[in-house]
């Protein structure tokens, strides 16, 4: 007789869908992932009016879209989660190789808006990064291909997925957005420890990173810029990363207040990339730890049950999905208090951003849909079951 992971009741095949998908759903992980829909919402409602005001729109013309944005990465991240994990899988291949289709043709159709790196295309009424919505997609294609090769008589997956990922990072490099190849380099090389790579092997792919940071370092003057910068012993105070710095140190343990901030009126990023140091500064410490615990919740949740799932794509999908949501969180915030260099990356559901939003709920939807609880017994179980026959 099967159970449910974690001994709940299994949902019977013929219960409605939205039914049985409430009962194996994980509610903590969905709670604190609108949670941090609703801080995004909190927070843009200081961070963005200051940019309404100087591009002479409506106060609250951002806040609106964002609301928008948000609705529809809600509608994607729930209709993705009802999916089935082979569904998903499919959906994942197609969209992959559309996206990197995109990705190929963005340094002849895509657009820099100013920042130095050509990573939007733009229509006009809006814009679109490819790359945020390539990370989920890589993650689930490289996810399947590494389970498959470790089928009897499968194909080379681990081979074909790092071959796949290093094209991925070889397009991103050329635009230049080497935190975007940060993290999917990252991502990937945990779904292949995950996967039972020997400890060497990652060793020198990582030391492979560090060689292409440093050849980036000397061929790129826009990362070497950004570099420079970090590594600086003083931080210029008129610069982003000044002004960040200055904000969260003035926020102190409760904060200035709602609507007393001032390096809103000073970052030009304040409603994207440096949008913690707003919270920060209004909200004080109190927010940034609340977020903190959100991210930090989600990832325990999903490691928690992946840990005892038995399908090996399931696993290795689910833990690149919440391991690169969770670095990218961490890659953000690192940023804004100087732990890490400059990396124009956003604060996963919290930032403004139509695609990073959207891509932000297609992925979580995948994770929901992934740590479903479904009919198996626990991975140790099992293993004692095969030890026997």
């Amino acid at each position: 007789m099967t159970e449910m992971v974690y001994g709940t009741a299994p949902a019977r095949v013929d219960d409605p869908v939205l039914s049985r998908w409430w009962r194996t759903v994980d509610k903590v992980t969905l709670t604190a992932i609108l949670l941090l829909m609703a801080v995004g919402l909190l927070v843009g409602l200081a961070a963005s009016p200051p940019l309404a005001a100087r591009n002479g729109l409506p106060p609250f013309f951002y806040v609106q879209r964002q609301v928008f944005y948000g609705l529809v990465a809600l509608v994607a991240m729930f209709a993705v989660s009802l999916m089935s994990p082979e569904r998903i899988r499919r959906l994942a291949v197609i969209g992959f190789f559309l996206t990197l289709l995109s990705l190929i043709l963005l340094p002849f159709f895509g657009t820099d808006f100013g920042k130095g790196a050509v990573r939007w295309f733009s229509f006009g009424f809006g814009s679109v990064q490819p790359s945020e919505f390539l990370k989920p997609m890589l993650v689930v294609f490289a996810a399947w291909l590494i389970a498959a090769g470790m089928e009897p008589a499968g194909p080379p997956g681990k081979a074909l997925s790092l071959g796949f990922t290093m094209l991925v990072l070889g397009f991103l490099v050329i635009q230049p957005d080497f935190g975007q190849a940060a993290l999917i380099a990252a991502g990937w090389m945990v779904m292949y420890f995950v996967a039972g790579a020997p400890m060497v092997l990652l060793v020198v792919l990582a030391s492979l990173v560090l060689v292409g940071g440093y050849a980036a370092y000397q061929n790129s003057e826009h990362f070497a810029r950004r570099i420079d910068g970090f590594l600086a012993a003083d931080v210029d105070p008129r610069t982003q990363m000044g002004f960040a710095q200055n904000a969260i140190s003035e926020g102190g343990f409760f904060g200035a207040g709602v609507g007393e901030g001032r390096v809103k009126w000073s970052l030009p990023d304040a409603h994207t990339d440096f949008i913690i140091a707003v919270a920060a500064e209004e909200y004080g410490l109190v927010l940034v730890l609340f977020i903190i615990g959100l991210y930090a919740t989600v990832l325990l949740r999903a490691l928690f049950r992946l840990m005892r799932e038995r399908d090996m794509f399931i696993r290795l999908a689910g833990t690149g999905l919440v391991v690169m949501f969770s670095l990218q969180a961490m890659i953000n915030m690192g940023v804004a208090v100087r732990l890490l260099p400059s990396k124009g990356m956003t604060l996963p559901l919290v930032s403004y951003g139509g695609s990073s939003l959207l891509a932000t709920g297609i992925a979580i939807g995948m994770l929901l849909a992934f740590t479903r609880t479904r009919p198996q017994g626990e991975i140790g179980e099992i293993l004692s079951r095969r030890a026997q026959s």
